[in-house]
């Protein structure tokens, strides 16, 4: 297990960056002419990733970003 140190400034950079992240993946997840084989990838992708946001922010927060099947 790693452990680091972030200031406030920082923390508020990577909870930007992984938001930003989840939010392109969710757009892409819509998109029909993805293959379901990449569409599966990026699922695992987006799991990893709101685990990581889930550490930054609050359960309100995190809920907006929880993974709805029906999108892919």
């Amino acid at each position: 297990m790693m452990g680091f140190l972030f200031s406030p400034k920082e923390c508020n950079e990577i909870e930007y960056l992984l938001r930003r992240e989840l939010e392109e993946i969710l757009l892409d997840l819509g998109d029909h002419r993805i293959d379901s084989l990449v569409k599966n990838a990026m699922v695992d992708r987006y799991q990893l990733l709101f685990k990581m946001y889930g550490r930054f922010v609050s359960p309100k927060e995190l809920s907006k970003y929880i993974l709805n099947k029906k999108i892919y």
